[in-house]
């Protein structure tokens, strides 16, 4: 089957691009699919300006050539940063993948290199023609993760977490440089990797548990195995350690010293004690103004709780959606402002993407390609920008504390204890799934009033001499 050319993308004729460029690249994504459809000729045009661009080179490296091209690409004005990325997996597809497919077997293909790509946008899925004596590569164990991830609805950071341990994981046990896996590592290897965590590279218990978990569903959901008795693994060790937690007068501080929508995020974090991707991912269905109410959908350990909505950021919330909503009906007039759903959703109600309940409160401020289906939309803001926000407020303010978007959370909880708010009640607004770990805030939080007294205050306040120290 042909590709019809001209029928794949009706824009093509008003954007002026190329529809013949590189027919026989576009048949062959149509063929393989490799990339939607509708991005078919857009990725030959990519790959026609890259080869247009390596031909100015000479004795360069094939990798440099295409590390050159995007570094050229990010040089010109007016070309936004999807476009970018859409660039580059189009140019590594073709000189990977393209170039050598008449030297391969067309039911032995295998696509470019996952091991070796770090922000690409894969589109790629398993097919039974995949399969077969490739089955064991390491780049079809990455895929593989990736579907099995994809299929229990991960957020897209749990998936750059797990598939970067796994990487790891591979590449320790040798499986990243060869070609196909004489066999499936097994539970002794995963001992050994989580030894070398803890020994060698001196991780963190969180760090070792990152890993451990990301191999676990390896295991699990891609080899099909119960990775067996894992007790004899040397774990990094953790001692008790309590949250840093502010004063209300260093928070009234570190408030002073930020504004607009830094300013007012910091704030629902505070205010409902909210984690940092749970405010992100807010959408504006989930700020009920009638009852009071913070809807916080599939948050950690995928449950849903209500928290509290400040009354003191109401007003300034209600203007900034206002101002959202006006950013998203441009977006819509310029044929976008589809945000993204979990793909049961998304099948279900195919439009409720564009509909306005469904945006995200606090979205990014440009349009970015989802690299899971490459689709343009508008994200939530990135995590950093408040993060950084509430690091260089923190310096401002002069606070002398290790202070982090996390610490502002503690704070709540703590202040909500000294107000004489129920532990349960904290419990149920944090999403604390055990009473135990929001007793930790009680260790914090002390009643300075049923205290002991310090014995040096005890001498001090008895001794009638004079504590200044003696001239010398």
């Amino acid at each position: 089957m042909q590709i019809p050319y001209i029928l794949i993308n009706p824009l093509l004729r008003r954007k002026m691009l190329p529809v013949q460029t590189l027919p026989d690249f576009q048949q062959y994504l149509f063929s393989k699919k490799l990339v939607p459809e509708k991005n078919i000729t857009y990725y030959a045009y990519w790959a026609n300006q890259y080869l247009a661009f390596s031909k100015s080179l000479n004795n360069v490296d094939s990798d440099d050539t295409i590390r050159l091209f995007i570094e050229n690409l990010h040089n010109r004005p007016n070309i936004n940063e999807w476009q970018i990325q859409q660039a580059q997996h189009a140019a590594q597809i073709y000189l990977k993948y393209f170039i050598n497919k008449q030297s391969q077997s067309s039911n032995n293909t295998k696509p470019p290199d996952l091991l070796n790509t770090s922000s690409t946008p894969q589109h790629y899925s398993i097919t039974q023609e995949s399969q077969g004596a490739a089955a064991n590569t390491p780049e079809m164990i990455i895929l593989k993760l990736q579907e099995a991830i994809r299929v229990k609805h991960y957020s897209l950071s749990t998936e750059r977490t797990y598939i970067d341990w796994v990487k790891r994981f591979l590449n320790y046990t040798g499986a990243g440089e060869k070609a196909v896996l004489t066999k499936e590592p097994d539970a002794q290897s995963i001992k050994e990797f989580l030894t070398h965590l803890a020994i060698k590279k001196k991780v963190s218990a969180s760090t070792q548990n990152q890993a451990f978990n990301a191999l676990l569903f390896l295991f699990r959901n891609v080899f099909k195995i119960e990775p067996g008795d894992l007790t004899a693994t040397i774990r990094a060790k953790r001692g008790p350690k309590l949250p840093v937690v502010l004063t209300v007068e260093e928070v009234k501080s570190l408030f002073s010293c930020m504004e607009g929508k830094q300013l007012l995020m910091a704030q629902i974090i505070y205010g409902a004690g909210l984690r940092l991707m749970e405010l992100t991912r807010l959408r504006v269905k989930d700020i009920d103004f009638g009852a009071g109410l913070i809807l916080v959908r599939a948050a950690k350990g995928d449950k849903d709780r209500s928290t509290i909505l400040p009354q003191s950021v109401r007003e300034n919330l209600q203007k900034h959606l206002v101002d959202i909503k006006t950013l998203h009906e441009q977006d819509i007039a310029k044929g976008f402002g589809e945000v993204y759903l979990p793909d049961a959703l998304s099948r279900k109600y195919p439009k409720a993407g564009k509909e306005w309940i469904w945006q995200y409160v606090f979205p990014s401020s440009k349009l970015s390609v989802d690299p899971r289906s490459s689709i343009v939309r508008r994200h939530h803001v990135d995590e950093t920008s408040i993060q950084k926000s509430v690091a260089a407020a923190s310096r401002k303010a002069g606070i002398p504390k290790q202070v982090s978007v996390h610490t502002l959370r503690h704070s709540f909880a703590t202040h909500l204890l000294m107000n004489g708010v129920n532990i349960r009640e904290i419990q149920e607004l944090l999403g604390h799934k055990n009473v135990e770990t929001t007793m930790i805030y009680t260790h914090v939080m002390r009643d300075m009033a049923n205290a002991p007294k310090s014995p040096l205050d005890i001498l001090l306040a008895s001794s009638p001499k004079s504590t200044e120290p003696a001239d010398i």
